[in-house]
């Protein structure tokens, strides 16, 4: 496995998020800036090359009060795996920033980012997600999934403002997921990976031994964070723009009832949405990428 790991890495370098924290220039969004590239890549490419999957809305999701920013249904793209990776899963979970302003929420649900009425119907799947042996040779016959973003807070949330009309339910959108992948053989996984990108890199730490949980004691599950250890440091400024933002997201969702209980017992919540005060309590393997120069975290 330690393998797969390093290929998974050197993928995610190529095609996710590292190289483009390093890359791109005024871009507030790693996600955005990879959007970006593969609309660039998808408009130069021969499309009948490219594998093309369609979103599904989880559509019990309501009824659970598991919903995007603006009240719409979550959604995934999945490809089933076959031959040795029939019952081989991974999960990648979207990133794509943070609202941490009631304004900015209220912004975001009009975006994919908040809303799944604005999101792609169909996505590219390539790099970690490609279905072509050459490209992806580790992962290319596996059930690959990605679980589209759309609460701004990592999966993390559950709480609302009636008042503007907007639903942080991002906890319960992970649950609802989950459930259903379940359903949809995962819960036969010999292996299983949780992956993410930038904030859903975040996320895929906040989440890792709750994905190991959902599974067989005997499914050998690990996770991989790519550009998703966000430090709690001094920028470039002499300021803390991490910590004003986490901050904010912790208070316009009321996350400090869904952060590690462990931390909040020690430290103030902001602190424990940091991912560096939550790494030691992770048990399940896990593999952290971060690029050596990070335009997000400058």
């Amino acid at each position: 496995m330690t393998s797969v790991l390093r290929f998974a890495a050197a993928i995610c370098c190529l095609w996710l998020c590292s190289v483009v924290c390093v890359v791109q220039s005024g871009s507030r969004d790693t996600d955005d800036a990879i959007w970006l590239l593969e609309s660039k890549m998808m408009a130069t490419s021969n499309s009948s090359q490219l594998l093309m999957v369609p979103l599904t809305l989880i559509q019990g999701a309501a009824s659970k009060g598991a919903v995007c920013l603006d009240g719409t249904l979550p959604g995934y793209h999945l490809h089933r795996g076959f031959g040795s990776g029939a019952n081989r899963w991974l999960i990648q979970l979207e990133g794509g920033g943070w609202c941490n302003t009631r304004r900015n929420c209220i912004f975001r649900k009009t975006t994919r980012r908040g809303s799944s009425n604005h999101m792609e119907k169909v996505l590219a799947f390539t790099g970690i997600l490609s279905n072509k042996a050459n490209e992806n040779p580790d992962f290319f016959n596996w059930n690959r999934v990605k679980l589209r973003y759309c609460d701004g807070a990592s999966f993390t949330g559950d709480s609302e403002d009636q008042s503007s009309q907007l639903y942080y339910r991002g906890q319960r959108i992970w649950q609802v997921a989950m459930e259903e992948l379940l359903s949809k053989g995962m819960q036969k996984a010999d292996q299983a990976l949780l992956s993410g990108c930038s904030a859903g890199g975040l996320a895929s730490i906040l989440h890792c031994d709750k994905f190991k949980e959902l599974l067989p004691g005997t499914t050998k599950v690990k996770c991989l964070s790519d550009a998703g250890m966000f430090m709690d440091a001094v920028d470039v400024s002499g300021g803390h723009s991490l910590r004003n933002m986490f901050q904010g997201v912790v208070t316009v969702q009321n996350l400090q009832k869904e952060l590690s209980a462990t931390c909040t017992k020690h430290l103030d919540p902001t602190s424990c949405f940091f991912p560096q005060n939550l790494v030691s309590e992770i048990k399940t393997p896990m593999f952290l990428l971060n690029a050596a120069y990070d335009a997000w975290q400058g």
